[in-house]
């Protein structure tokens, strides 16, 4: 009998240490966790009497469960659509602790593309003509994030196409490398408008508001993250301080590398990621150009580029 009785009690202890973290259990809250538990000076005699005692001679193990508190590197995570992801039904981007394929990548990137075209989660996805996801070398050490599309960008369904993407072309080549090298894309997937009513107007972008980019974050995340370059380039405050935790001006955030922590997504290996000006800001103002190259060639230098041959 009282073998039973210390077995039921030693059932009850499992359950109850099944539901919490053995970590915390042990290290943090066991002296509170046990008195509730166990018996104490405060206990009346006939209670701690009531308890069986052990058999001389035989031992009782208690197995602990332990519940994982990360993902191994080898282990699979399946995200689920959801309303809060924002993927659509049909579409499921795997990510694991270890990188893709370049045939995954480009699954998973198309299935993203095809779910940010349909999104109608912000004001943006009535007004735009066209989503703009972002294009490039699924396999691109270096990736560049602009803060939105324009109005070129809105008819052409690509990202930095106007007058603003051809100097981009001209400082990724003056980097030693091609556009296809790179990949390319925005905070915001779709045009941000001063007069969403008028959408023929030239003249009519803006910068993504905080409810836009609240609500595209997670799309820029995962690309990030199914890419997983070494480098990224923030082009931009609005797309540096969406990405960079130390929330700075622009100016204060330029000449240094931080670590890349993702909100909605865990990276498979580090990245690390650089601020500097939006090439249409570099249009307004050229005296910027030649700090925005001193920006690139910390970039060149850690990918062990050249530049372009003259």
């Amino acid at each position: 009998m009282a073998q039973d009785s210390l077995r039921r009690l030693a059932g009850e202890l499992r359950r109850f240490i099944a539901n919490q973290e053995e970590d915390e259990f042990i290290l943090t809250a066991a002296p509170q966790r046990a008195a509730d538990i166990l018996p104490s000076a405060s206990v009346q005699p006939a209670a701690q009497e009531a308890l069986p005692k052990m058999p001389e001679g035989e031992t009782l193990t208690v197995e602990f469960t332990r519940k994982p508190k990360s993902i191994t590197p080898s282990a699979a995570v399946e995200v689920q659509p959801t309303a809060e992801t924002g993927l659509a039904a049909d579409s499921q981007i795997s990510l694991s602790g270890s990188l893709m394929t370049t045939a995954q990548k480009t699954t998973a990137l198309a299935e993203l593309a095809e779910t940010i075209k349909s999104c109608t989660r912000c004001p943006l996805g009535s007004s735009r003509l066209n989503a703009v996801p972002g294009e490039g070398n699924v396999d691109a050490d270096l990736m560049f994030v602009g803060e939105g599309p324009g109005f070129d960008e809105d008819r052409q369904g690509r990202p930095f196409v106007g007058r603003a993407g051809q100097l981009l072309d001209k400082m990724i080549a003056a980097m030693g490398l091609k556009r296809e090298q790179v990949f390319i894309a925005n905070i915001a997937k779709c045009h941000p408008m001063t007069d969403p009513l008028h959408p023929e107007k030239h003249g009519n972008d803006r910068a993504p508001n905080a409810e836009e980019i609240a609500c595209c974050r997670k799309y820029i995340e995962k690309q990030i993250s199914i890419i997983c370059p070494k480098y990224v380039v923030a082009l931009g405050g609005v797309s540096a301080k969406a990405l960079i935790a130390d929330a700075k001006s622009l100016g204060a955030l330029r000449g240094k590398f931080y670590d890349l922590h993702l909100d909605s997504v865990t990276l498979p290996r580090p990245v690390k990621i650089l601020a500097t000006f939006h090439p249409a800001a570099l249009l307004r103002n050229p005296g910027w150009k030649k700090d925005a190259w001193l920006d690139l060639q910390m970039v060149m230098a850690e990918l062990g580029l050249k530049g372009a041959a003259k």
